[in-house]
């Protein structure tokens, strides 16, 4: 993997030292590591990384302040690949988050990330402009369907492959997890497609357009 250019927002000094040291060595450069949302926006704003860590809770009232630092932060031009790092389940974050876009974000849980190399490799993804979600957020993001939703439409083959893109893996990683063949899940991703009414386009990404679908509903 290409060395990347990393800040990391999280406001425990313990992890915070944790993931520096971690990513300095696997030949990662921490080019700023702090511990609040204010500091996060002015080492983005100087450094421009290729990714940055973000936990959700920190100072002064350990609520979202880490999660509105990143959604301000990508709101804005170049939009900074954010790779959320949290102990929390939280849906309605993730949905904020994504709504400034899918490309370039991940939401993964510090208590269940137990691979270093995983870990690592999700950052690359997030900072190559991928989506990565832990499966647990996914989950909260899902929800029961309504009636007007039109993910309802999907088989349930069709849902847990959606489910899947949305965890950042490509069709060969589907088709080794769901025991099919890769042409077996490239026609389920056609059909997702065209009962989310998601033609081709060479403008819109319909992968991160369908995932969006998926977590919006």
């Amino acid at each position: 993997m290409t060395a990347l250019r990393v800040v990391v927002a999280e406001d425990s000094a313990v992890l915070r030292d944790g993931l520096v040291h971690l990513l300095a060595d696997r030949g990662h450069r921490v080019v700023a590591a702090v511990g609040d949302g204010d500091a996060l926006r002015r080492a983005v704003a100087e450094h421009r990384p290729d990714v940055t860590v973000v936990d959700i809770r920190m100072p002064p009232t350990h609520t979202d302040e880490g999660l509105r630092a990143a959604v301000a932060l990508r709101a804005g031009e170049p939009r900074p690949a954010v790779l959320v790092f949290s102990q929390y389940v939280e849906p309605r974050y993730a949905t904020r988050l994504l709504a400034t876009g899918a490309e370039g974000v991940g939401y993964l849980l510090k208590d269940r990330v137990a691979d270093v190399g995983e870990f690592v490799a999700a950052l690359g993804r997030v900072a190559g402009g991928g989506t990565v979600l832990d499966p647990e957020v996914v989950d909260g993001l899902l929800g029961a369907p309504r009636r007007d939703d039109p993910l309802a439409g999907l088989t349930p083959r069709e849902q847990e492959v959606l489910r899947l893109m949305a965890e950042g893996r490509s069709n060969v990683a589907i088709a080794a997890t769901m025991h099919f063949s890769v042409g077996a899940v490239e026609k389920h991703v056609t059909n997702i497609f065209a009962k989310l009414g998601l033609p081709p386009s060479e403008v819109d990404h319909r992968r991160v357009l369908a995932v969006l679908r998926h977590l919006r509903a």
